[in-house]
């Protein structure tokens, strides 16, 4: 990741560390059980995409973090994190394929934590190949699966898929600098009140640059009058007035977004009730500079009406 600070000493397998002064999460607590306060985090995701980073983040955020524990091991932790009567109520388990055969049992120590009444979350650090190669050539590490960096990297991808598919939040590290990773981790898993709601991030690109890896929901909007070949509006962002008037003028543009609306409007409500927390919808043209920006600005405005915190990011709209 660019501009991210060196990482600290990674510590020994089951190592536990703490933040110096961990801030607890802040509402009601009257009438929960010791299991309800406990916020359970896996942290984990491609070697190479910054769990170490991330990992320092969740400290500085309060979280106690436990690098490397194996998946065995998780029910004995909840146990004594239970037992701490409360001075623990935030923790990260870092856990990924250093852990060899041990990391095929995650998913049921996952399950063994909803058995003792724990709602584990999933994080899941994700990275393009090309950035994942490049990362490890500057470190000149191994990768841990063995063989060439980029066979163990593509091993690695097909292997972790189906957690990827479970995660409740995929950050792609690829482009994100130290402080946005830090706004990310903090806007995911840093709750204000107990009745925080979903938030949802609206993601524009281009897919000549390819479709965002985190994106959770993906809108193709090429379909929609294309302003690149109007000689007066090409070199405009999608955010001008001329750009923004040419777009949504048309009927099949009015049409696309009463029946987005509507689909969202419908859909918003089922994910909050079945407890996603996160929610990225991706809005894509060819070249990410004007029929999505218009959409994808458009759809923020439309989704922050119905009550939701919305992230809007433009990803390719200063690439040529």
């Amino acid at each position: 990741m660019k501009s991210l600070r060196p990482a600290r000493r990674v510590p020994p397998a089951g190592d536990v560390r703490a933040a110096a002064a961990p801030r607890e999460a802040e509402g009601p607590l009257q009438g929960r059980t010791a299991a309800d306060n406990i916020e359970f985090l896996i942290v984990t995701g491609m070697s190479g995409a910054g769990k170490s980073q991330a990992t320092h983040v969740l400290e500085d955020l309060g979280f106690f973090c436990v690098d490397n524990l194996p998946p065995a091991l998780v029910t004995k932790f909840a146990e004594i994190v239970r037992e701490s009567q409360g001075r623990v109520r935030r923790v990260a388990l870092v856990m990924d394929v250093r852990g060899g055969e041990f990391f095929n049992s995650l998913d049921q120590a996952i399950a063994a934590l909803a058995g003792m009444g724990i709602r584990a979350q999933i994080l899941f650090l994700d990275a393009s190949d090309e950035v994942l190669v490049r990362r490890f050539e500057e470190t000149r590490r191994k990768h841990p699966l063995g063989g060439s960096v980029l066979d163990g990297i593509r091993s690695e991808r097909r292997r972790l898929q189906p957690l990827k598919e479970r995660a409740h939040k995929v950050i792609d590290t690829s482009a994100l600098t130290a402080r946005e990773l830090r706004e990310e981790l903090a806007e995911a898993f840093v709750r204000t009140n107990a009745d925080r709601t979903l938030t949802v991030g609206v993601t524009t690109f281009g897919y000549k640059f390819g479709v965002p890896i985190d994106a959770d929901l993906v809108f193709d909007v090429r379909f929609l009058p294309n302003p690149h070949y109007v000689e007066t509006l090409r070199a405009l962002p999608g955010s001008s007035p001329e750009v923004r008037e040419y777009v949504l003028r048309s009927d099949d543009t009015r049409e696309f977004q009463r029946r987005l609306h509507d689909m969202l409007g419908y859909l918003l409500p089922r994910y909050t009730a079945e407890g996603k927390s996160h929610l990225t919808i991706a809005v894509g043209c060819t070249g990410g500079k004007h029929r999505s920006v218009v959409i994808g600005e458009d759809l923020a405005q439309f989704i922050r009406s119905l009550g939701y915190t919305v992230r809007l990011k433009h990803r390719d709209v200063r690439k040529e």
